[in-house]
């Protein structure tokens, strides 16, 4: 019985470093630090300077992305700064976002009810994707997709938002590795 179980628990094992590889070799790829700039048109139809940086990191248990953006207008400059965890999930190509911890302790995602954002990534030949998908006060939705795309020397960025208003949003530039 006893060899029973050891082949038992060696074959999880194996197929969780396994999943863990896979994470680590799909990522390898993008990891680096980035940054660029684009010119965006704003909310009013002006159009405004943006600086955009991203950092990409492979963790012990998937890989992480911090990236922030300046937004220039009237002389005064805004910054927005993102930190997010990813893990993979039981889909192939695809991590759930680790945002916040639960009462025992488990890193789960935010709850879009409450207003704040329900975030997953995928990677898909030489393209890794952040979605945020958010449900305004209204009960309608609003959708991000971050595409960051291998290319020589760096990686391209698309930008797009949709809501249920249908107002839609952007961004194309590209991002040298620093």
């Amino acid at each position: 019985m006893r060899p029973i179980a050891v082949n038992l628990l060696a074959s999880f094992a194996t197929a969780f470093l396994a999943t863990a590889a896979m994470a680590e070799s799909v990522i390898t790829p993008f990891v680096g630090d980035y940054s660029g700039s684009a010119e965006v048109e704003a909310y009013d139809g002006s159009m405004v300077n943006r600086d955009m940086s991203v950092a990409i990191r492979e963790t012990k248990e998937g890989f992480s992305i911090d990236w922030s953006s300046t937004t220039y207008r009237s002389e005064k400059a805004t910054q927005k700064s993102y930190h997010i965890e990813f893990k993979p999930s039981d889909r192939d190509g695809v991590f759930a976002a680790a945002m916040t911890k639960n009462v025992f302790g488990h890193e789960i995602q935010l709850d879009p009810m409450k207003g704040l954002p329900y975030v997953w990534a995928r990677i898909v030949d030489d393209t890794l994707t952040v979605f945020s998908l958010y449900v305004t006060a209204e009960g309608g939705y609003e959708i991000q997709q971050f595409d960051r795309s291998l290319a020589k020397g760096g990686l391209d960025l698309e930008f797009s938002r949709l809501n249920s208003e249908d107002a839609k949003m952007a961004v194309s530039t590209h991002l040298k590795r620093q």
